[in-house]
Formats: structure tokens, C-alpha cells, sequence
């Protein structure tokens, strides 16, 4: 697989998986999105995530993308699930976490685990870009 392209072929995949949040923090501000029906294009270095037209999308620079990583993080009453991007400096740039992973009683879900499951036995669970 190119690695210019699979960091889109990546976000693609995610933007299917309904109820990833995707979050990108800065010092001062935080914006979290839902995958849910999300459009995704690239022009040039810029893979755009959502409508430009519309209320909420985000542009993520290609080239300063250089490493994601699958992340499996214990929690006090559950493990969350997560794929992380970072730059040239390992600062993290973007997250895209598996939400809606339990059910009521705190049981994992076997379909959505099985879809965090299907990407990292895809990509591995680190990327270079």
C-alpha cells in the first residue's frame, strides 16, 4: 500500500464506523466530531473529513501525519478503544475513539469490537505514513 495514500485509506475506513468520536486538540481549543456519515476527499495534501459547505468538517495535512497507532487503554470499568495520529514530533493530532463499545451491563459488544478488530488486523497496529 502507498504510504501517502493509506493515511486516507485509513481515515476512509474509520468514517464508515459509525459512532467514532474524532478529536483534535490544541492548547486552547478541542473539537470532537462523530464519524457518523462523514464525506471524505483529498486535494493535494489536504484530506478533508465532512462537507466544507457544511456546519462542522476538518482538513488534515497528509504530510504532517507521519505514524497512527491502534490503542487498546484500561479505564476503571472498561477498556477503551482508540486510534491515535501523530506528527514528526510524536504529538498527537488527531484521535478517533470506538464509542458505543458496552452495552448496559457493561459487556463488550462483539460487532463493534469485531470492527475495531477488522482495521488493526488490516493496517497493524502501527502505521508509518
Amino acid at each position: 500500500m502507498h504510504t501517502k495514500s493509506m493515511l486516507k485509506d485509513l481515515l476512509s475506513d474509520i468514517v464508515k464506523v459509525d459512532d467514532v468520536l474524532m478529536i483534535v486538540k490544541s492548547n486552547g481549543a478541542t473539537i470532537e466530531m462523530r464519524s457518523n456519515s462523514l464525506s471524505i476527499r483529498q486535494k493535494e495534501q489536504w484530506i478533508t473529513i465532512g462537507e466544507n459547505d457544511g456546519p462542522c468538517h476538518m482538513h488534515v495535512n497528509n504530510e504532517m501525519i507521519k505514524n497512527a497507532e491502534f490503542v487498546a487503554e484500561q479505564k476503571p470499568e472498561r477498556i477503551s478503544y482508540s486510534i491515535r495520529f501523530f506528527d514528526e514530533n510524536n504529538e498527537r493530532v488527531l484521535a478517533c475513539f470506538f464509542t458505543k463499545m458496552y452495552d448496559e451491563s457493561k459487556t463488550i459488544k462483539s460487532e463493534r469490537k469485531k470492527l475495531y478488530d477488522d482495521l488493526q488486523g488490516k493496517y497493524g497496529s502501527k502505521i508509518q505514513f
